[in-house]
């Protein structure tokens, strides 16, 4: 099983933008994913190490991506784990 995390918040427009293509890559996958969606807000530590990064894609608990993701690096990045 592959693990994603993206950390963001509420009102940013490139998570919006994220989230909706990790689903959409996610939902499409024929390897096991879970997705965890993290609001940074809830805890000062996430906001202090992810705030000014946010969105903040974790694959495995690795930092994958920042700001924005492609399809097609998502793709190349799942199918390297």
């Amino acid at each position: 099983m592959i693990a994603l995390t993206i950390y963001s918040r509420p009102g940013c427009h490139l998570c919006d933008e994220m989230k909706t293509l990790v689903a959409q890559v996610v939902e499409e996958s024929p390897m096991p994913v879970r997705l965890d969606e993290i609001n940074v807000e809830t805890e000062p530590r996430l906001e202090a190490l992810y705030g000014a990064e946010i969105p903040v894609l974790l694959v495995n608990g690795k930092k994958a991506a920042k700001y924005r993701v492609t399809r097609t690096e998502l793709l190349r990045i799942l199918r390297a784990r």
